[in-house]
């Protein structure tokens, strides 16, 4: 089966980019679902976890009692299953053969599974429920949607404006502007006045 002509190719989701992330999972489903009532199409769209790992949760002991539980429950699965279709094939039978159907079928499953304990109980004597989980889950989609699914959830970059420029130290304050007491008053270079006509530089000096 050829995938060409799908957005994602093999290892599809590191094609697209990254539009929102979650620490949940179900933060990343209801994304999806606003990025496909966005119009956005659901084959541009992949989920991807990041920092997969894998968690064995301990359920119990296992012991031969455990072991024959299990398996007549298996069994009596098996055996439903048999007897419907013994039923099926003979729907003139007794309901004795029907009930010894189930027995034997309860039967044949407690065996099999003390059988099965007795075989790996030195290397595995416990029941475990394995479960593999992401640190954080990826919305991704495709370069051809990715500003339609920013715009959907909200999620597209703002472009930085320069800050201003800091006002000057030494300017003198505006009218209005409040001034904090004991702050030095920025100076006021001093103005000359106009020079006497006829005068020079340091005539003043000689003079005295």
């Amino acid at each position: 089966m050829s995938n060409q002509g799908a957005p994602f190719s093999q290892g599809s989701a590191e094609t697209g980019e990254t539009v929102a992330s979650f620490t949940q999972y179900e933060g990343a489903q209801k994304a999806v679902s606003a990025l496909i009532a966005a119009e956005v199409p659901a084959k541009e769209i992949a989920i991807v976890g990041a920092g997969l790992r894998s968690i064995e949760r301990i359920t119990g002991r296992l012991g031969y009692a455990t072991a024959a539980r299990s398996g007549a429950i298996n069994g009596l699965m098996l055996g439903v299953l048999f007897s419907f279709i013994f039923v099926l094939g003979a729907p003139t039978v007794q309901i004795q053969a029907f009930v010894g159907v189930l027995l034997v079928g309860i039967a044949i499953g407690m065996l099999l599974n003390i059988l099965m304990f007795s075989i790996v109980r030195r290397r595995r004597d416990y029941a475990s429920v394995m479960q593999v989980v992401a640190d954080h889950y990826e919305v991704k989609v495709a370069p051809t949607s990715v500003h339609r699914a920013r715009a959907a959830l909200g999620t597209a970059p703002t472009v930085a404006r320069p800050a201003s420029a800091a006002p000057r130290s030494d300017a003198p304050p505006r009218y209005g502007e409040r001034i904090t007491p004991g702050t030095p008053s920025p100076q006021t270079p001093p103005v000359e006045g106009p020079a006497t006509p006829g005068s020079q530089p340091g005539q003043d000096d000689a003079r005295a």
